[in-house]
This record gives C-alpha cells, structure tokens and sequence, in this order.
C-alpha cells in the first residue's frame, strides 16, 4: 500500500433517516435542523459510525423506521457490534437539535430528539464524550469515523443544495 491508499477515506452523505457504519476510515456528512446525529467511535478498533434520525420515537401506529432515535440508535450499535464493537470501548458525540423560530406546532423537536439520544446511550452504558446540540441554526456536519473528529459549520438557514452536497450536475 503506497502512502496515497493510506490517505484515502470513504466518503458519505448521510441524508435523514440514514444510519452509516464502517470497518474503514470514512468522513460521513450529514446537515441538520432539528433532526440529531450521533457520532460512535470505538476506541479500541478505530472505527465508527453515524445516524441521523428525524423523531425521537414513533406514533403508537408509526411504521418504526430509521428516522426515529428508538429503531437508529439501536441500529448503529447492533452494527458496530458486529465488527467487533463492545459497548465499553464506545464513546459518543451528539450533534443538531436545533429549533426553527416561528413555526407553528414544532413542540421543541429538536430538544426531545437530544433528549432521547442521551437517554438511549445512558441505557447502553457508552459516555457522551462531546455534544453540539439546540439553538437556533441549523448545521452541516462532518465525522472521521476513524479518529473521532467532527467538524461542525453552523448556518442561519439550510438550503435544499445542502442535504446533497456531493451530486454533481448532469453534463457540468
């Protein structure tokens, strides 16, 4: 392996509803409103993961999907574990949350997504280690699942270009 194959990392965006998870360094990216990503990283094996989830939990006939903290947290671990992850070597960083002004019926979304992140992690014993959570702007998140470094870019108003940043134009 020649120093430029060393370099190289995957990259993915993770759109709402998204859980990532890999066994090779990977930058994951991921904007946020109210929606809340977890970051996992497993300090012994050097790998980790990201969801991105929407809800804290479903209806009592909500369809249990991945964008609800309760089915992706879950999720995350399960396929962390099955990669070698224990739970006493994850730590965990928390992102998002915000709340939009001025909109009717948001009921603090973002705060009880933040809300149940921590709740789940305490139940499975991994330490919250960093979190950037609430306020009023959205962000744009990047996450080294291999070193645990997250880049967060905070922003007055997320844009529909933001949630696919790496399509390019047909024929550009």
């Amino acid at each position: 392996m020649n120093n430029n194959q060393a370099m190289e990392v995957y990259r993915y965006h993770l759109e709402p509803g998204g859980v990532f998870a890999c066994g090779e360094p990977a930058m994951v990216s991921a904007v946020l409103g109210t929606c809340v990503a977890v970051c996992l990283h497993d300090r012994r094996l050097k790998i980790g993961g990201m969801n991105h989830f929407l809800y804290p939990k479903p209806k009592t006939f909500g369809r249990p999907t991945a964008q609800y903290a309760t089915v992706s947290l879950p999720a995350l671990i399960r396929m962390l574990q099955k990669q070698g992850s224990r739970l006493e070597d994850l730590e965990a960083q928390i992102f998002g949350g915000g709340e939009h002004v001025g909109i009717i019926g948001s009921d603090r979304l973002g705060e009880k997504n933040v809300k149940m992140a921590r709740k789940l992690l305490k139940k499975n014993g991994i330490r919250v280690v960093s979190e950037d959570v609430g306020g009023l702007k959205g962000r744009r998140l990047i996450f080294h699942t291999g070193t645990n470094e997250a880049l967060v870019m905070k922003t007055h108003r997320i844009r529909r270009g933001d949630y696919y940043p790496y399509r390019q134009r047909i024929g550009a």
